[in-house]
């Protein structure tokens, strides 16, 4: 089985950029691409802080040369969606050409239906009022060439090897649209098995910060976003394979795990 588009990730989708060993760059620009993205069909499992599984997940990813498409879709248990497309491309550096994020159902306090679109510069944000109607908002913003939603395993997984800290913006919808930083910072491995066969993954520490007077207010109000924790596989293939953290701002924490298939005949394992 395939595993799922690297950037298969549904916590909060958040100017420089360290392509050298821990030294900044002066300008915002995309990061570099080590690894080409092809055509992959894979299965995720979202789980909460207690272990219940609350939802499972389909991401396919096509590649038509340097533009890749995915889809990863989250179908709770209480009827709830999950549902974000995103395309890119990859040619010489990863660049966001759009991405669109759909949250509705019980699971989500706030629901939310949010259109990037990177060329156009245009964010449009669909939401409910008080008044139980729809509500529809254009904006246009002048939005960094290396704007990470949808694509932030895939910034992780062609990050260099000895750079100590990575960031890249990321946009937030609520109240409305605006940019806040994530800085990706790696935290040594993390031994992990696979039908009894040791592996081990590379651990990044994702802190979101929210900038300006709001950034310094938050941590004294216990309102600082929590930290976001992401394990990939190293190697020729990097791969994603778990993270933790919110899937909506203020959320609860949850996981997000490659799920493996369950036949009717298998036989039970031996514990």
């Amino acid at each position: 089985m395939k595993t799922p588009p690297a950037h298969a990730l549904r916590f909060i989708s958040w100017l420089a950029l360290l392509l050298c060993v821990g030294l900044p760059r002066a300008l915002a620009e995309p990061i570099p691409v080590r690894y080409q993205q092809g055509t992959v069909h894979g299965f995720l499992q979202l789980r909460s802080q207690e272990g219940r599984i609350l939802a499972s997940g389909d991401s396919v990813q096509v590649s038509h040369g340097d533009e890749v498409t995915t889809r990863t879709l989250f179908n709770f248990k209480d009827g709830s969606v999950d549902d974000e497309t995103t395309v890119f491309s990859q040619r010489g550096a990863l660049r966001l050409i759009s991405d669109r994020h759909l949250q509705k159902g019980p699971s989500f306090p706030h629901p939310m239906d949010v259109l990037i679109d990177a060329r156009k510069r245009q964010v449009t944000i669909r939401s409910t009022g008080k008044d139980g109607r729809e509500e529809v908002r254009t904006d246009h913003l002048d939005l960094p060439p290396d704007l990470a939603n949808g694509i932030i395993p895939l910034v992780i997984e062609n990050i260099g090897s000895g750079v100590t800290s990575t960031t890249v913006p990321l946009l937030v919808a609520s109240p409305k649209p605006r940019l806040v930083k994530l800085v990706i910072s790696p935290h040594g491995e993390q031994p992990f098995a696979v039908v009894g066969s040791s592996h081990k993954a590379l651990h990044y520490e994702i802190k979101v910060e929210l900038g300006g007077i709001e950034g310094l207010v938050a941590p004294l109000v216990g309102k600082a976003p929590p930290d976001i924790d992401m394990w990939i596989t190293g190697g020729q293939a990097p791969t994603f394979v778990r993270e933790q953290g919110p899937i909506y701002p203020e959320g609860p924490m949850m996981t997000i795990e490659l799920a493996s298939p369950v036949w009717p005949d298998a036989p039970k394992p031996n514990l």
